[in-house]
């Protein structure tokens, strides 16, 4: 069966490993990459990621739309789009794209809760625990406030990893990986957390580009309709969105 004609919409965390598989399927007709770190405002991950739906639905050609990103703060609940079908992995983040299964994520997370991931890409934002954290912080806020609230929203984010105590290395084969395994090894050494290398799985992702969309792994979201955050495994699922008031 011919996949559809797609647009992908995607975190640029990940967009090595989407460019890398995209470039086989002729059927990517457009990807749009986003900024990291917007999982962390949901209000504006969500009007960005609309924004490129919007996008890529006046292009006649398109006839879905895939999303390489995870549940997310919950950021991609309540999107809008009226002609193409959205397509996400039932996933909470994207470690579960780099992992291959939210099974496989969940059954990681009981046995070493205290895990903190590294992905080539979020190495190269500069952002994650280790000798270079503080440095990022402080170029981030600095402008923003004065030195002294610096320092004490740099204090505050180190005692916010309190918790944490094992860096896992994971990435699907694309980029500089040995360089990756090596920095998350120093960062974890600089933190005195234990260190671990985990085989990534590109199954998942691989296949929500090619249209291999099971129910299983993920959900297709019909237009007019919403995703929304579940209380059970799926994760996510497609809801009808509530009837407009009626005009009196």
């Amino acid at each position: 069966m011919t996949p559809p004609a797609l647009a992908v919409i995607a975190c640029d965390v990940l967009e090595d490993e989407t460019r890398h598989f995209a470039r086989a399927m002729p059927h990517v007709r457009e990807l749009i990459m986003l900024p990291q770190g917007l999982h962390k405002e949901p209000p504006r991950l969500q009007r960005e990621v609309q924004l490129a739906i919007d996008r890529a639905e006046a292009r006649p050609d398109i006839e879905a739309i895939a999303l390489v990103y995870g549940l997310c703060s919950r950021g991609v609940e309540n999107l809008r789009h009226a002609r193409c079908p959205l397509v996400i992995a039932r996933a909470h983040d994207c470690v579960t794209l780099f992992l291959g299964s939210k099974e496989r994520y969940a059954a990681y997370a009981r046995e070493h809760p205290d895990t903190y991931w590294y992905t080539p890409g979020w190495i190269k934002t500069g952002t994650q625990p280790g000798p270079d954290r503080a440095g990022y912080l402080r170029t981030f806020y600095a402008g923003k406030f004065d030195a002294d609230t610096i320092e004490y929203l740099v204090e505050m984010d180190r005692e916010g990893l309190v918790n944490y105590h094992r860096a896992a290395y994971v990435d699907l084969g694309v980029g500089q990986t040995a360089q990756g395994q090596a920095y998350t090894r120093h960062c974890a050494d600089c933190l005195g957390w234990s260190f671990d290398q985990v085989n990534g799985d590109t199954s998942l992702l691989h296949d929500l580009l090619a249209g291999n969309w099971d129910e299983s792994r993920f959900l297709v979201v019909p237009p007019h309709h919403l995703i929304r955050l579940t209380a059970d495994d799926n994760i996510v699922e497609a809801v009808a969105p509530p009837p407009a008031p009626a005009v009196s």
